[in-house]
Order: C-alpha cells, then sequence, then structure tokens
C-alpha cells in the first residue's frame, strides 16, 4: 500500500510530472509531449514497442500496473488508434492520474480496477499484440506476476505472433531475477533482457527489462537502440541469457518470491 502519492512538476520544467510514491519517484510524464519517457526502463520498453511491427501500425496493448499511464501514452503517440487497456489495483492512483495528468484528448484507454493476474487469467485467448506488466506492490514486484503458471496464462491471451515485456528489478545474487528469468524460458521459445552489465553482475541494484515471444525478438534492433542511448545498456539473449540464468528452478506458485526492496538510499530506480 503506497501512503504518500503525488505529482511533483519539475522545476525546470513546467510539463513534465513526477509520481512521488513513499518519496521514490515512480514515474514521468509530460503533458506536452505524450512520446517522452524519463525513466530508463520505460524507454527499453519502448524500443521494443517500435520494433514489434511496422512503424505507426495500431496494437491491442495491455498494461498490466497503469503508473501514471506514461507507457499508454507514448503507445498512443507512435501508433495512433491503438486499442489499449490498463489493469491498476490502486483507485486513488487513477483518480490522481485523471486530476492532475489527465490523457492528452482522442487518446482513450481503459482502465480496471483488479489484480494483474486476475486480469489476465479473466482475457479471452488471442486477444492482445503486446502485453506489458510493470507491476509494484511498494516497491517490490509481487511473486504472483513471475510465475510459470501466471506466464502461461499472458501466452494465452497474445496473439500468435505477440510479445511480453516486464520490468523486474533485483540486486545481489539475483534469487529474484535469474528465477523469473528461467520462467519465462518455460513459457516462449525466445527471450532477451535489457539492462546495465552492473546490475545483471549483481553489483547495483536496478531495473532489467525482459522480453518473450514464441517467434523471433528483434534482438539486433534492440541492441542498436540500447547501444544509442543515453545511457547504454546491454541487452543479452539466446545462448547467452541461457548460461546467465543456468542453475536457477523456474519460479512456481508457491515457490516464487517476491523481488527484494530497493536501497533507502535510492530515489528511483
Amino acid at each position: 500500500m503506497l501512503n504518500s502519492l503525488r505529482f511533483d512538476a519539475d522545476p525546470n520544467r513546467p510539463s513534465l510530472l513526477h509520481l512521488i510514491a513513499d518519496e521514490v519517484i515512480q514515474a514521468t510524464v509530460d503533458l506536452d509531449d505524450p512520446a517522452y519517457l524519463d525513466a530508463e526502463y520505460m524507454q527499453r520498453i519502448a524500443y521494443l514497442i517500435d520494433a514489434v511491427d511496422a512503424p505507426g501500425k495500431p496494437l491491442r496493448v495491455l498494461h498490466l500496473g497503469a503508473g501514471a499511464l506514461a507507457l499508454a501514452r507514448y503507445v498512443a503517440a507512435t501508433r495512433p488508434n491503438s486499442y489499449q487497456q490498463a489493469v491498476e489495483t490502486n483507485e486513488e492512483l487513477v483518480a490522481l492520474v485523471r486530476a492532475e495528468a489527465p490523457l492528452p484528448r482522442r487518446v482513450k484507454v481503459k482502465i480496471r480496477h483488479t489484480d494483474a493476474r486476475e486480469a489476465v487469467e479473466a482475457a479471452p485467448d488471442d486477444c492482445y499484440d503486446l502485453i506489458i506488466t510493470d507491476v509494484y506492490a511498494g516497491a517490490r514486484v509481487p511473486a504472483h506476476v513471475t510465475t510459470v503458471e501466471f506466464l502461461r496464462e499472458a501466452a494465452r491471451v497474445l496473439r500468435p505472433g505477440g510479445h511480453y515485456a516486464v520490468n523486474l528489478c533485483d540486486g545481489g545474487q539475483m534469487r529474484f531475477l535469474k528465477p523469473a528469468l528461467a520462467a519465462m524460458g518455460e513459457v516462449w521459445e525466445h527471450r532477451a533482457v535489457m539492462a546495465e552489465p552492473a546490475i545483471l553482475r549483481g553489483k547495483r541494484f536496478g531495473n532489467v527489462v525482459a522480453v518473450g515471444a514464441n517467434v523471433a525478438l528483434p534482438v539486433a534492433e534492440l541492441r542498436r537502440r540500447c547501444a544509442e542511448a543515453t545511457f547504454p545498456c546491454r541487452v543479452v539473449a539466446g545462448s547467452e541469457l541461457s548460461d546467465y540464468v543456468a542453475g536457477a528452478a523456474p519460479a512456481k506458485d508457491g515457490t516464487a518470491l517476491q523481488s527484494p526492496p530497493p536501497p533507502a538510499s535510492l530515489r528511483s530506480f
């Protein structure tokens, strides 16, 4: 449960609003530029959004975790007429976004107040081109959205050729990340991660964007975009990723762990 929730305007850019949850920056949106993404992990998810189909082609997208609807705004700006649904348990957060950071006119995102897993389990087969999971309880990723059982439901809901993207976080011995990635390998033929090397080595806590599909992933394009970013990161896929995850038991219902809490000194991640 979030005890403190507000938007703070950036002092150097009044149209830029930072969503603050328990004194940690959870998301940033620019009311004048819906395609603007401040968080590096969101930029990396956007690289996948840009690459999964022809530029500008509308997609059917399910957002598990609404946040400030930053990625939904990006999809609407770059792929007009996309159908988007967002799932968010925190009604206070949705009310705050609607009041202080409303979506641009003509941008429609259906919002459901329910648990992410329940939403996926209730969704029909072959419904979405892309599922984006960015779910946090406080500052931790819940275990139940990382398991083989959950991911099989997500794969069922995706259309043939659909893609899955998830924002994960870990540090240290990677007791959360590696089982989550192993679970993805049980469900999808192709996997890749985008992250800074220090995070993957456990030297620093931070975000790891993982993607999965049963069609070949646009790894070359993801590598190009990640290399050209302001803060470059690595793309690990194929046998290299299999070697990285080797030995980790896939996360499953009943045994999966939630992500570790971030360091107290971290203002955003």
